[in-house]
Formats: structure tokens, C-alpha cells, sequence
């Protein structure tokens, strides 16, 4: 009889166990599963989302952005997918021909750009030249990868908010049983991008050198938003490299203006602004455009805030 209690308690116990598991499993089944292009967007999402989701990045660290090619599986990956979010089609030029060919009744597509004003991609290309250097010069590798628009909005704080309130504003059309906490989430996450905001505008208040030499033509949009200039070596690819004429040019610049800083990334080569450094005797420096940031970074907690402010520290060193 005691055998008897014992195993129907056993089973009772299997069935709980069984019971328990199904509800986990169902319970990560409601999170919504997003999947987010590239860092930055990686990034606002799970600032917005905190726990509440399951949310991935297609274009991880060590990746070139402008020269990503979604593969199949990555294609399933978002077509599997609850939301899929990215910048712009400016910038995730393949995005387009994706969506053609997966289902997006069945994913909310959101395009976190959606409603702001881009700058040129060629006049931010030209801010340093005439338009008769570019004559018979070919910038662009691929016209698939070609940028009429510059699509780093996101280097400009202010324009970073208005992402982040698109992606809100989608994510909560997806999931409205966590409305609230997307919204608060999103609440606080603006309060700091609002502070990156006060410290970019009081450092540049009264700054009488405003100009500003680097590698891509990367921030233009936050030259823009605080009165700066960016004097830009190659294009808006970190792999468009300037003709000889305009090498030339950017390197008597540097030399007539006293220009001591140069600006390279820590995530592409630095040969063309070893260059111009080795050329007028600046100083290597690091801007971070986000558009690679390693896994081990982010592990260690950098983040899209940490990254603007050793962007502000170092653009402090020319920007005087």
C-alpha cells in the first residue's frame, strides 16, 4: 500500500514538474521576439524592452555595416521574428529586397528613422572639397551600398530620442499587455538621452574652434545639432577613400588651421588618417560611430550613453 501512495505521489510530482515546464515554455513563447539590425537600434530596443523581450542583433560585432549581406538564415531569422527594427533603408540599403521576399503580415516591420529629415549624403561627402574634385571619381564601391541620404542619425543625441520613440511607439502596437512598462522604460531611457543632450550643448556653448577632422563622414548630424564642423577624409563608407587631390587638400587644411587631432575608429583600418596625421603631425584619435561594438563590450556594460560620452571627451580635444 505504501509503494502504491508512494508512486501516485511520484507521478503527481512528474505531472507538477511536466505542468510547470509547459508554462515556462508557453511563458517565453508570449515574449515578443525582435530582431534588431545593427548595434545602436540593438541597443534603444532593449533599453525600451529591459526583460520583456527576447531581442537579437543580425549585424554583430566585428561585422562592416555598410558591406552586410543578410544570408538565408538570417532572412529566417527575421521572417520567425515578432518585430524586426532598423535605422533606414539609407543605411540597410538590403532591407528592402528582404522584405520582398518574406511575409510582413506577420512581422511588424519598424523603421526607427521614419519621419526625420536626412541630410545629403553628398554634401555631407563634399564638406571638405569642390565639387570639380569629385569629377570622374567613382566613391561609391556599390551602387547597391550607395547613400544618396547619410543615415547616422543616430550620433546625433537629439535625433536618438525621436528612435527611440518610433521603436516605442511599435514595439506597444506589438505588445500592448506591456504598454506601461515599455512606455516607462522608454520614459527613463529619454531622461539620460536628454542629459547626453546638456552635456553636448554645454561643453560646445562657447567654443571658439569648432572645426573637427574624421575618418568617415560619420557625424555630420551631430556637427549639425551643436554648431560644429566636420571635415570628413573619406566618405559616408569607412572604405571610400579620397582621391589624391582631396588628400592633399584635407592636409593643408589641417596645417592652415592648426588642426592637432585626427579622428579614427577603433572598428575600421586607420591607414588614410595615419595619413593625414603622419602628413601635418596631428594626433590619432577615436570617435565610435557604433556601428560594431563587441560582444565583449557590451558585456563589460559599454552602451550606446557610455560611447556618446567618450565620443564628447575626445571630440573635447579639438573642439575647444
Amino acid at each position: 500500500m505504501k509503494k502504491i501512495i508512494m508512486l501516485a505521489s511520484l507521478m503527481l510530482v512528474t505531472i507538477g514538474l511536466a505542468a510547470c515546464g509547459k508554462e515556462e515554455v508557453a511563458k517565453d513563447k508570449e515574449q515578443l521576439k525582435i530582431v534588431t539590425s545593427f548595434y545602436p537600434m540593438y541597443d534603444f530596443t532593449k533599453q525600451v524592452t529591459q526583460d520583456k523581450a527576447d531581442v537579437s542583433m543580425l549585424i554583430d560585432g566585428g561585422l562592416e555595416t555598410h558591406d552586410y549581406e543578410p544570408s538565408a538564415k538570417d532572412m529566417a531569422k527575421i521572417q520567425d521574428a515578432d518585430v524586426f527594427i532598423y535605422n533606414s533603408n539609407e543605411m540597410e540599403t538590403w532591407v528592402k529586397d528582404v522584405l520582398k521576399n518574406i511575409d510582413t503580415s506577420k512581422v511588424r516591420v519598424i523603421e526607427a528613422s521614419e519621419g526625420i529629415e536626412l541630410l545629403s549624403g553628398e554634401a555631407s561627402h563634399e564638406e571638405h572639397g569642390d565639387e570639380e574634385d569629385h569629377e570622374g571619381h567613382d566613391h561609391e564601391h556599390d551602387h547597391d551600398h550607395s547613400h544618396a541620404y547619410d543615415p547616422h542619425v543616430w550620433l546625433d543625441p537629439v535625433l536618438a530620442k525621436k528612435e527611440v520613440e518610433t521603436i516605442t511607439k511599435g514595439l506597444i502596437a506589438s505588445d500592448e499587455a506591456n504598454k506601461e512598462v515599455y512606455q516607462k522604460n522608454a520614459d527613463a531611457y529619454t531622461k539620460q538621452l536628454d542629459e547626453l543632450d546638456a552635456s553636448y550643448k554645454e561643453a560646445f556653448k562657447d567654443a571658439k574652434v569648432k572645426k573637427f577632422v574624421t575618418q568617415h563622414t560619420a557625424f555630420s548630424y551631430l556637427a549639425h545639432e551643436y554648431g560644429l564642423e566636420q571635415i570628413a577624409i573619406s566618405g559616408l563608407s569607412p572604405d571610400q577613400e579620397p582621391t589624391p587631390k582631396e588628400l592633399k587638400k584635407i592636409q593643408d587644411l589641417v596645417k592652415s588651421e592648426n588642426i592637432d587631432v585626427i579622428y579614427t575608429e577603433s572598428s575600421a583600418s586607420e591607414k588614410i588618417a595615419k595619413t593625414v596625421a603622419d602628413a601635418t603631425g596631428a594626433q590619432l584619435a577615436v570617435l565610435n560611430p557604433m556601428e560594431s561594438v563587441s560582444k565583449k563590450d557590451r558585456d563589460s556594460g559599454v552602451n550606446y550613453v557610455s560611447i556618446m560620452t567618450s565620443n564628447l571627451e575626445a571630440l573635447k580635444l579639438s573642439v575647444k
